[in-house]
């Protein structure tokens, strides 16, 4: 059996927690997390970063720090991961859904402002698979409404719009660092800020809602309750699992983007045949290969794909229920204009084995089967 996930490691993740652990610094916020804080800094150009202990904390943070109030509206696609509603759900606030381009499954962008109303206070754009929304109309509708912009770029690490980092174009980006994910501290996440007005706030919050990181630096003599928080900190021992990764960032890219390109030229004669459809990168785009998808005809023939696959030994998956035909997506959202294609698209879409480990051997059985599949 070829697995659809087997999560990143690249040897030296038990040395480093064993030396988080000599340490004696296992709670958070020590020499590792202190290394992936900057690194992510560094490699998008953010102004500060914050670890977490998931892209969904990360996002509920966004949502606290964009002081988002029950009433208020949240404009976001419904083809994502629930954590990208939920986060301002919490906060008493309304998912406006908007349909997808079917080409890169994201946000349709023509489509945003049509969704404004004048309780909107955010859009949340959501780079699904690592491929960049296009950033440059989305910035100036949020401009000219005067909107914040949090990026949900779970999948977004390392990849860039226009030379410009996922996650840290918006005001605010969230990472994540899931298992699934190409760089994984088994759960985690990150909290990107453009504005430094919202740093204090952001370490009190994930503090417990105490100035405990102005303590540890040394610029006051004890920490205190000073606003609502929670412990969005994660242990130092997460920390040094995923800075191994970091390490070895561009060689886990590259990687993945060889076998990226590999399905993507061995699956070519079935596109050309018309039979399935193949991922699109649009100009201006760098992605990170997080994920290789294919689109068969229909719901019926996705699933016979999917177990045809499993029959012959590939973990094939589907992937996001659209949120506004969920229970919680009619109970705490709306959708904003047609359903064109969030549905349809969704029902086609399979996800192939995608991860550090994959081999161009496998690779090349994965696509042979989906080649015998459709008689090819």
């Amino acid at each position: 059996m070829i697995p659809f996930n087997v999560p990143p490691f690249t040897g030296k993740e038990l040395e480093y927690i064993g030396k988080a652990v000599e340490n004696n610094k296992i709670c958070g916020d020590g020499e590792f997390t202190k290394k992936c804080n900057a690194w992510i800094e560094k490699k998008t150009g953010c102004n500060k970063a914050l670890l977490t202990t998931s892209c969904t904390h990360a996002t509920e943070l966004a949502a606290l720090l964009a002081d988002i109030q029950p009433g208020d509206e949240v404009i976001m696609p419904s083809f994502t991961f629930v954590s990208t509603a939920d986060a301002f759900v919490l906060r008493g606030a309304t998912p406006v859904f908007v349909d997808i381009r079917p080409d890169t499954m994201n946000i349709d962008e023509k489509l945003i402002e049509a969704a404004i109303t004048d309780k909107t206070k955010a859009i949340v754009p959501v780079h699904y698979a690592g491929v960049a929304c296009e950033m440059d109309t989305i910035m100036d509708i949020a401009k000219r409404h005067n909107l914040l912009v949090i990026e949900d770029a779970a999948q977004g690490v390392m990849s860039s719009y226009k030379g410009k980092a996922l996650g840290a174009i918006g005001d605010f980006g969230a990472y994540s660092f899931h298992e699934t994910k190409n760089y994984s501290m088994g759960e985690g996440g990150a909290l990107l800020m453009r504005d430094p007005k919202y740093v204090e706030d952001a370490e009190i919050i994930r503090e417990k809602g105490t100035n405990r990181s102005k303590f540890f630096r040394g610029q006051i003599d004890k920490y205190t309750w000073v606003n609502f928080g929670s412990s969005y900190l994660p242990s130092e021992m997460n920390a040094a699992y995923l800075w191994a990764q970091l390490e070895m960032a561009e060689e886990i890219n590259n990687h993945r983007l060889a076998l990226w390109n590999q399905y993507y030229e061995e699956l070519k004669p079935v596109r050309d045949a018309g039979l399935i459809e193949l991922p699109t990168v649009p100009d201006g785009c760098v992605h990170n290969a997080h994920m290789f998808y294919i689109k068969a005809k229909d719901l019926e023939e996705r699933t016979e794909l999917i177990a045809y696959l499993k029959e012959h030994g590939v973990w094939s998956v589907f992937h996001y229920i659209p949120l506004h035909s969920a229970p919680a997506g009619q109970k705490f959202g709306r959708f904003s204009g047609e359903d064109k294609f969030t549905t349809r698209e969704s029902e086609r879409l399979a996800r192939l084995p995608m991860y550090y480990k994959l081999t161009s051997e496998e690779v090349t059985y994965v696509t042979n089967q989906i080649k015998a599949f459709y008689c090819l």
